[in-house]
């Protein structure tokens, strides 16, 4: 048995004006019809909901306990029309979100806090993966945007370059070299160096060591991590030196100093999501993005720009 929410509205209005006249009015249709839809409503329950003579109109016990039950029902009706109208517009629901650590220092915790704010009802799952783990989930559908590394990606995946930022030299505080305000890289050319590691991100492997070749020296490579605050927590350990995104000098990391030196490379940061699947909380929260990092996004003539190439986006 199928009760239909018109007719379940009609009683409503009839069970608390007790007069047929007075709830036409409240609906805003003629008496006959509203007299016919209450019989057809008791007809489809097999019980009398109302008795009503020439003077008064009141309910049954039966159709007391509907009453009860229709403003529960027709409240529930409302609530998930409202739901599923949220959850349209990208107002409710949830978003799985991938990030490369250094995210952390390049604005990432402020465009979340912003889409906390405009969007509170949406629940963030956040998961810390390099960017080889973020492509492999998205092309998946296992997450639905990542912030990553400038890599290669399929046509699976669409992005955008949201900054481009210098590498810095990282010390260890206690090297001969680190009270100085800048340094040339070749004066590291005897020092072991610390990479980025290949496995997880030729480019950004193959960008250190062109750096280096540029300054006339073959680093000696002695250790490799796979994530940029694992490779500066080693430098810090005395582990080496090594050529870091500058924005890690706000990690707060103890034992360690970082110095500006003469390159032409940039660290990109790009957002990317699958083309596959539409989400209406996904295209908020790429609109949001676009907006917080809108004036550290690198341009055409940008050094970082070569990079940005690589996903073919531009």
């Amino acid at each position: 048995m199928e009760l239909d929410s018109r007719l379940l509205r009609y009683f409503v209005a009839v069970a608390e004006e007790l007069s047929f006249s007075r709830a036409a009015q409240r609906l805003h249709i003629s008496q006959p019809p509203l007299s016919f839809a209450i019989k057809q409503l008791e007809e489809t329950l097999g019980t009398l909901l109302l008795t009503r003579n020439s003077r008064r109109v009141a309910l049954t016990p039966a159709g007391s306990a509907l009453y009860r039950e229709a403003l529960f029902l027709l409240q529930r009706n409302a609530d998930v029309i409202k739901l599923i109208q949220r959850i349209d517009s990208g107002l409710h629901g949830q978003i799985r979100i991938g990030f490369v650590g250094s995210m952390l220092y390049r604005g990432l915790p402020d465009m979340l806090k912003q889409c906390k704010a405009c969007y509170p009802d949406v629940e963030h799952v956040l998961l810390e993966l390099n960017s080889a783990e973020q492509i492999e989930l998205i092309e998946r559908d296992g997450l639905d945007i990542g912030f990553i590394h400038a890599n290669p990606v399929s046509a699976k995946i669409a992005g955008i370059d949201l900054l481009a930022e210098p590498f810095s030299i990282c010390l260890p505080i206690t090297h001969p070299l680190a009270s100085k305000s800048s340094l040339a890289l070749n004066e590291l050319a005897a020092d072991d160096f610390i990479f980025f590691a290949r496995s997880v991100s030729p480019s950004y492997y193959e960008t250190l060591l062109s750096m280096c070749l540029q300054a006339g020296f073959f680093p000696k490579v002695k250790n490799e991590a796979r994530h940029w605050l694992s490779v500066a927590s080693l430098v810090s350990q005395g582990m080496g030196v090594s050529i870091v995104p500058q924005s890690l000098a706000r990690s707060g990391l103890s034992g360690i100093r970082f110095l500006a030196f003469e390159h032409e490379h940039r660290s990109v940061s790009r957002l990317i999501w699958s083309t596959s699947s539409n989400s209406p909380v996904k295209d908020n929260y790429i609109a949001i993005a676009k907006s917080v990092f809108k004036h550290q996004a690198p341009g055409k003539n940008d050094a970082g720009a070569k990079d940005a190439t690589l996903l073919g986006l531009e």
